[in-house]
């Protein structure tokens, strides 16, 4: 925590506490499936030669071996095309032994990423970025649903600086993997929530009113300290390489004693998103067999 000048206590609201103890379960209960004969399984789709992809695909890959769950990258040659993509997600889907699947973007140039999302099972999607799992989620049906990984990390995250039921909400981005399952996430929360996007006139003003903050727009500062007003609470699930570093969408630079709270890139969101994955892969196993009682203990991990 700092104190500035204004007089704020800012807060680093950090992913990585949280992963860890929610790590700690998730083993325990992948421990417990393979003694039943039910070892989970992840399996990650690379479709290009993009150099971000395959990092992302191989740190999952050290968290798996970490938590003694099977894990398979899948790689789909460009050459393939958006038939060969298709027919990997089909050849999984199909897979009893494969119990999550998983599509790391970008795909390569030329396939479509929306249809081949759409492709997986949603039983098996531990993204939670299927169509029908976000359809869930918007009428508030999350019980039924595997909920989207990074928008509950995000939620999560927030939490940690207080309940959001009540509280004025602002959603900057509308994208598939935050904004677009985020909003009604919040709403299912009894947050009252505004979002913006490219078209906003005017997103400081729209930022003003707000006392927590959602930022996931895939533009490295866009918001900055001078965007915000003191003692907001500033959740920031950018990923932009620049200079072959990460940044968020929120330049952190005057932050401490403005804000109340805020996530650090990289450090915040990232590491609680890759392990709410692994606890979505538990979810949909139990969902995959019907188990109430096993869905209610997946849900719990994720809570």
């Amino acid at each position: 925590m700092h104190d500035g000048p204004s007089g704020i206590e800012t807060r680093t609201l950090r992913g990585g506490p949280i992963a860890a103890a929610l790590r700690d379960d998730i083993a325990g209960r992948a421990a417990a499936l393979a003694a039943e004969g039910r070892a989970p399984k992840l399996c990650v789709v690379v479709a290009g030669d993009d150099p971000a992809a395959h990092a992302y695909a191989q740190s999952k890959g050290r968290t798996a071996a970490k938590l003694a769950i099977g894990y398979e990258v899948v790689s789909v040659a460009p050459t393939a095309g958006q038939a060969g993509l298709i027919a990997a997600v089909d050849r999984l889907n199909a897979d009893p032994a494969v119990h999550g699947i998983l599509i790391d973007l970008p795909v390569a140039p030329g396939m479509d990423a929306e249809a081949a999302l759409d492709r997986i099972d949603r039983l098996k999607d531990v993204d939670g970025l299927t169509a029908g799992n976000i359809g869930l989620v918007q009428l508030n049906r999350e019980s039924e649903a595997i909920v989207p990984a990074t928008p509950a990390a995000c939620i999560r995250l927030a939490e940690e600086a207080g309940p959001l039921a009540g509280r004025r909400v602002t959603v900057v981005g509308r994208g598939r993997s935050v904004g677009r399952a985020l909003a009604p996430m919040l709403v299912n929360r009894d947050a009252t929530v505004t979002v913006c996007h490219s078209r906003t006139r005017d997103l400081p003003d729209a930022l003003r009113t707000a006392e927590v903050v959602f930022v996931a727009a895939g533009r490295a500062g866009l918001i900055g300290a001078s965007d915000l007003q003191p003692g907001q609470v500033v959740i920031d699930a950018g990923i932009n390489m620049v200079d072959g570093g990460i940044v968020g969408d929120v330049d952190p630079a005057g932050l401490d004693g403005r804000v109340a709270a805020f996530t650090p890139v990289p450090g915040g969101v990232g590491p609680l998103t890759s392990t709410l994955i692994f606890a979505n892969l538990l979810r949909a196993m139990a969902l995959q067999t019907g188990g109430g009682a096993v869905a209610d203990a997946a849900k719990e991990a994720t809570a």
